[in-house]
């Protein structure tokens, strides 16, 4: 599996049982403290993994690092890395630095799984749920703690978000308890881009049901402010034409939608007899979800009702 239909890693057979798994994926600073930093990169690039049903093995660090900057800020980026790697029981086995005027961190991720168990994001059928596990708005929070403009308790909850391991989800959707048809994780494309590329795949139509979408509190008002980064406003460019919005519906609210996030929870699609067992397996896992819509038969897009 490679760049086929944009998903989240590439899987290599090796034997009848056996796949690898790889990810990468690392990027500058999304908040001031660089232990936080570490812990946001390390839980996004690991996220991919549990992505495509498969279980992480090992990471290597991807590092650039500014000459001007001391050490001890890199130590504080790596400690973070290392944290989320404990916490996914994995070990870091090395990785690469070099100079460079911007600090910029990640690693890249091998997994494992069972070739007839890779959950990608092309298997969606007609009458399946979705299901969301994290809320949006991760990007707005970020640009606004950018501005100085993110109140303290939004800060809070938007590195809780971006820090937490999609593990639990993961392993809860990659488990012969459910039966799950597709799977992808909701990052830099947002929420739309995302879901389009799962009806792309699938060669079907999403609803969303837009009073479904859980979003953080507070980023609603931010986006009413044109408090939004580039690459949210650059998302919704993208998918404009294949997505049908309610006549009048906020410009604010498109933006949200198609936020771009930082480790944004996995975004699932489940036969709707079993949406139910989904629902309560996740919560006993400690989860929260939302079933934010279902794919309907019809031209590849979405609508938003």
């Amino acid at each position: 599996m490679g760049f086929e239909t944009s998903d989240d890693a590439a899987v290599y057979r090796l034997t009848k049982g056996l796949a690898v798994v790889e990810t990468v994926d690392f990027f500058p600073p999304v908040v001031d403290d660089p232990f936080v930093f570490g812990q946001i990169a390390a839980a996004n690039a690991l996220s991919d993994i549990w992505a495509m049903g498969a279980r992480p093995l090992f990471a290597l660090n991807l590092v650039a690092f500014p000459k001007a900057l001391p050490l001890g800020v890199l130590s504080k980026i790596l400690a973070g890395g290392q944290s989320k790697a404990d916490e996914a029981g994995i070990p870091v086995l090395g990785g690469h630095s070099i100079h460079d005027d911007e600090p910029k961190y990640g690693m890249a991720v091998t997994g494992c799984v069972h070739p007839d168990r890779v959950l990608t994001n092309a298997g969606a059928r007609a009458g399946d749920v979705l299901l969301l596990t994290k809320p949006l708005g991760s990007g707005i929070a970020t640009t606004a703690l950018k501005r100085n403009l993110a109140s303290t308790d939004l800060v809070r909850r938007a590195v809780a978000v971006m820090a937490g391991l999609n593990r639990a989800a993961g392993e809860v959707f990659a488990s012969r308890r459910l039966e799950v048809h597709a799977l992808t994780d909701v990052t830099g494309f947002g929420l739309l881009g995302h879901l389009l590329e799962m009806a792309t795949a699938a060669n079907l139509r999403a609803r969303l049901v837009l009073e479904k979408v859980p979003v953080l509190a507070g980023v609603p008002e931010l986006a009413e402010q044109e408090v939004v980064p580039g690459g949210t406003r650059a998302n919704l460019a993208s998918v404009v034409r294949r997505v049908r919005f309610p006549r009048g519906l906020p410009l604010s609210v498109k933006w949200v939608l198609a936020d771009a996030q930082t480790n944004g929870g996995l975004l699932a699609a489940v036969p709707a007899g079993r949406a139910d067992r989904a629902v309560t397996l996740l919560e006993r896992a400690g989860v929260e979800v939302a079933r934010v819509g279902e794919f309907v038969r019809g031209r590849a897009g979405i609508d938003v009702v």
